[in-house]
């Protein structure tokens, strides 16, 4: 197999630009006292897990922590899979009153995000969503921006963002693939 284009983020620039996600939502959202926390399958459940712990950390408040299935609110379901996999929704806590920190790992097209917001919306209505991602790497087909952004990272649509992280492929790590490298 072919080696990647780049690594754009190492293992502690991972870490750091959690950290700095972390701040940025305290700051905007002056503490953390009516924050949830909602992690998109299947990276952005790890990602999120990490964040509620920080902004707990933070601010010495037990910030609650959701994961989001959005197979079925997909707009490319049947391209996807013929048996695609339903993987779980737990979101233990009423979403009403609280600003929902929806997080990913990568934001591309936007559709990913419009699903989870359907499927958001299905558990009730919450004060806010705002949106964190690790990268964003342009190329938008629907108009959604992200709040928290650890890397801004322009691409070509021929290249593909790798994220492994240390819970789903026993490191951190993001890299930058050429498309024609992972066929």
């Amino acid at each position: 197999m072919a080696d990647p284009k780049a690594t754009i983020l190492t293992a502690d620039e991972l870490r750091r630009g959690l950290t700095r996600i972390a701040h940025e939502i305290v700051e905007r959202n002056k503490g953390a006292e009516s924050l949830a926390i909602i992690g998109i399958h299947t990276r952005g459940l790890p990602l999120a897990e990490r964040l509620a712990k920080k902004l707990s950390e933070l601010e010495g408040v037990e910030v609650p922590m959701g994961m989001l299935d959005i197979t079925l609110y997909r707009d490319d379901l049947s391209e996807v899979a013929h048996q695609p996999i339903i993987r779980e929704t737990r979101v233990p806590f009423d979403i009403a009153h609280r600003r929902v920190i929806l997080v990913d790992d990568v934001l591309y097209t936007g559709r990913t995000v419009r699903a989870a917001l359907d499927a958001l919306i299905d558990l009730g209505r919450p004060e806010g969503i705002q949106l964190a991602v690790l990268i964003d790497r342009g190329h938008r087909e629907l108009p959604i921006r992200a709040d928290y952004v650890a890397k801004n990272l322009p691409t070509a649509r021929h290249e593909v963002v790798k994220v492994k992280l240390q819970e789903t492929d026993g490191v951190d790590i993001v890299e930058l693939w050429d498309l024609e490298d992972l066929k």
